[in-house]
Order: structure tokens, then sequence, then C-alpha cells
């Protein structure tokens, strides 16, 4: 069953939010974090992103970038921008998109929960960026940006936020640049904070949506300081870390595409050739072909679009990753086809969330930049929940949720 309890966040006073809060660290390289921050010493990219305060080029793991980060933060509770919150208590953070809202609970989830898999994985991780966030939660001693989960829909908490934010705010704003609505409420009343821990103890599991490099950290560097801590006895406040916990059902899942940089010394004839092996392949023309459902999928290549239909028998529904279309692409396409190698790795792919729309595959292709682009019908809530449930991991580069958490709303500190 999932812990969570209500925690003392530390967050900006009102009228200084919209110059506090950012994007999250990954969404963006350096150059544009120091842009963005340019002229806004409040901005929390001096943070999350520090080396912006030193030459352009200094490398982000610089060990004093990261003690940088922690002098920032120091400072910025110092001059008062971030303020700690006198009691523990429950957020409500909203998101409106395209005129559609979500509503997350922000918490701290419990660190066994995380080693003993009640807080469950979709995607593989990597021990340099596992690395780069420990140092960053450890040198600040607290959890700056949270992590994106997903919870199985519940009726009481509906209810309970729904209660809330009939009420007014205390954060409102639209966020420039990405035009989103972000909004935030505190559940201090102590019968409704027992009614959210009481209702999470009741999950059997919660989903990593978004940020699994996060959730690892935060949960490593939690366990590595109940192993240093002689005294520990188990409710220390480093044995949880910070998240936002949504409803499945209110999140969608947005394509998350392909663009590849040569056709493996085929023609574009002879890789269209190749791909009827498996797929039903018609001619779109120009126009911009976006797929429709599952198993269907879009090419663009050589200035023109076409729509792949995976045969029957080309993958198999009793299984729940093989059945992905990220997989029957990966397998079909990009391996036997391509001679791609690990995703992950192999220089030749790159990745296009699927905010930046299909025209971003378009422009890349016809720059000359890449040679073609793969679009994929999303995954499914149910899709990710399933394979979490099984055990099982997602290929890389499945999963784009949109929009993304703003940082910089509420932090948690590891320590009182």
């Amino acid at each position: 069953m999932a812990v969570v309890k209500p925690f003392k966040g530390i967050r900006p006073p009102k009228a200084l939010v919209e110059k506090v809060q950012s994007r999250p660290y990954d969404v963006l390289n350096s150059d544009e974090a120091r842009a963005e921050a340019e002229g806004n010493e409040m901005s929390l990219y001096h943070i999350i992103k520090p080396e912006i305060d030193f030459p352009v080029g200094t490398d982000e793991h610089d060990p004093r970038v990261y003690e940088k980060a922690a002098a920032n933060f120091a400072r910025f509770q110092e001059q008062g921008w971030l303020v700690q919150d006198d009691k523990e208590q429950y957020y409500i953070y909203a998101q409106t998109m395209n005129g559609h809202t979500q509503y997350g609970l922000v918490v701290c989830a419990y660190v066994d929960d995380y080693l003993n898999g009640v807080i469950k994985k979709h995607e593989l991780t990597r021990a340099d960026k596992e690395e780069d966030r420990m140092k960053h939660v450890r040198v600040n001693n607290a959890n700056i940006e949270p992590v994106f989960f997903a919870y199985p829909d519940n009726a009481l908490l509906d209810a309970l936020v729904a209660r809330y934010t009939a009420e007014a705010p205390e954060y409102d704003y639209v966020a420039q640049g990405d035009g989103f609505r972000h909004q935030l409420w505190i559940i201090d009343d102590e019968a409704d904070m027992a009614a959210v821990t009481a209702e999470f103890a009741k999950m059997p599991a919660l989903y990593i949506a978004d940020g699994h490099h996060r959730s690892a950290a935060a949960a490593l560097v939690g366990a590595e300081k109940a192993r240093q801590n002689p005294n520990h006895v188990g409710d220390e406040e480093y044995n949880y870390f910070m998240a936002v916990c949504f409803p499945a059902g209110q999140l969608t899942i947005i394509d998350y595409n392909r663009v590849v940089k040569d056709l493996n010394g085929l023609t574009p004839d002879e890789l269209l050739a190749k791909l009827e092996e498996n797929f039903v392949v018609e001619p779109k023309g120009e126009e911009i072909y976006k797929p429709c459902a599952l198993h269907n999928f879009s090419l663009y290549v050589d200035g023109k679009w076409y729509s792949l239909t995976a045969k029957e028998g080309t993958y198999d529904d009793n299984d729940p990753i093989g059945v992905l279309d990220v997989t029957i692409s990966s397998n079909l396409i990009l391996h036997d086809i391509l001679g791609l190698g690990d995703l992950r790795k192999d220089k030749r792919i790159d990745f296009v969330g699927g905010i930046r729309g299909l025209g971003e595959l378009k422009r890349r292709v016809d720059s000359g930049e890449m040679k073609m682009a793969l679009a994929l019908y999303p995954v499914s809530m149910k899709q990710l929940m399933d394979i979490a449930d099984t055990g099982n991991i997602m290929p890389p580069k499945t999963t784009w949720f949109e929009p993304k958490l703003r940082s910089g709303l509420v932090i948690h500190k590891l320590e009182d």
C-alpha cells in the first residue's frame, strides 16, 4: 500500500511566484536556461541549472556548479524569495492545457515504496543521470523539483480536490512560453490531510509518469542518509521525497516520434519496398499525415507522407511489450531495415516530443539534417500501468507527458 505524508513546503511568496518558477531542468539546455533567466536573479534556473552563473561552456557537472546550486538555494531563502511553510500540509497543483485541466496532489512519497516496488517504473534509468541528480539532491539537502506520478482514479480524492479548487487559489498564472495555466491550493485541514493519507494507503501502487531519474536519485539519497545515520528510526524527513500525483484518468500521453539521419544505404523506393513486407503502405502525398489508431504509423521521406499499418501476425496481442507500437516500429523498421542499434545510444536517431507537432518532423527532414521521420500513435495510460504492473520495462522514448510540471512552486527539504 502506498505511504504518503504532508510536508512543510518551501515556496515563493505569492507576489514572486512568476519570477521564481521555471521549466524542469531536463527540458532545456544551458543556453536556453541562460536566456530565460536573463535579468532575473530570482529564477529557479540559478538553482537547477546553476552553470548559467558561470562562463558559457562551463561543464554542468563541474563540482563548482553543484556547489553554486546550494549557495543559490541558501541565498533564495535568505532573501525571502523562498519561504518554508510553518506546518505540514498537502498541496493541489492544477495545470490547464488546451482547455483541459488536470489536478495533482503534491505529497511526500515514501523512499521504501520506491525501493520495494510499490512505486512502479516503466523505463530504465542511466547511472550517469542518476548520479547527477543524486549530487544535486545531496548538495541542496532537498528535492528542488518534484517527480510526476499517476495513481488509480479515486472518487473520494476527486471530491476533496473539487471542494478545495472551488475556492481561490494561492497561485494562479499563465506561464510565458508555453501559455499553460498553473494553479496551487493548500490543504491544511487536519481531517482532510488524514483523508488524503488514508486514501493513498488503500492504493496498491503508484506509477512514475515522468521523472524516472529524479525518482531514483531522490530515493537513493534517502536510503543513503538512512544508512549513514546511526540513530535512524524511520520517520526522518529524508525517508520521503516530493511528488505530484495525478489521477490516471486525467492524464494524456502524447506521441513521441523519431527522426533518422540516413536510410542505411537504401533509396526511398527500396525502403518502401522493404516496408511492404510487414506493413500496408499507403501514399498520402505532401499533406502532413497523422497516425489514426494503434499499429498505424506515419512515415515522411523524400518530401512525401505515407501511412504504414502493421499487418496481422507481425505483433503479439498477448505480449504487453511486443504489442506496443514503439516495439513494432523499433523491431521491424529501425532495427531490421535501418540497422539501428541501442536506441538510447545510437547517434543516427533522434526523438521529437509530440508537443512540437508533425511539422517539426517535416522541417528536420526537409532541412537535410535527417533523411526520414516516423510518427507513432501515443501509448495509453492503461498500457503504461499494465506494463508497470507486470514488471516490464517500456522501450526507450515511449511516453511524452504534457504539460510538464513547473519547478519552484513547492520544494521539499530533507531535514526540518
